[in-house]
């Protein structure tokens, strides 16, 4: 069954893309959810002009993840822990602090689950990868000191 996206599906395709599906994740996913319609010239129209607005979304996500990418550059998050024996820290840091972090400074929201980092339970200075966006990655550097 062919079918006109109306939202982005993952894997599928993007606002305006007609695609072929079974007719099952047609009847029983995709239209139920309104993620797509059938493909009529009406809806062809309509969703003609929905493509191009989308199409310049996605342009204005990618100029400003380049410039988040450009601000973050370099950038040293300093967190402070509680430490016992060892340098070991009670309480790691974890991607949603380092998330907590750049939004209380830079004003930016970005979802823990976009950074990749090794598990921070010592002190001292560590690595984290933002992806923030599908090819735009910056990479900040977590300096862990202990609480006096």
């Amino acid at each position: 069954m062919k079918v006109l996206l109306t939202r982005e599906v993952a894997g599928l395709g993007i606002p305006g893309d007609v695609v072929e599906v079974k007719d099952g994740y047609a009847r029983n996913y995709l239209l139920p959810r309104k993620l797509g319609v059938v493909p009529t010239p009406h809806e062809l129209a309509r969703f003609g002009q929905l493509r191009s607005q989308y199409e310049a979304e996605l342009a204005d996500r990618h100029t400003q993840a380049q410039a988040l990418a450009e601000k973050l550059a370099g950038v040293e998050l300093l967190f402070t822990r509680r430490v016992h024996d060892a340098d070991k820290l009670y309480a790691s840091v974890r991607p949603q602090d380092v998330a907590k972090e750049i939004a209380d400074r830079f004003g930016v929201k970005i979802d823990p689950e976009r950074i990749r980092m090794e598990t921070v339970d010592t002190l001292g200075e560590h690595q984290a990868e933002i992806q923030l966006y599908e090819d735009i990655t910056a990479t900040v550097k977590l300096i862990v000191t202990p609480a006096a």
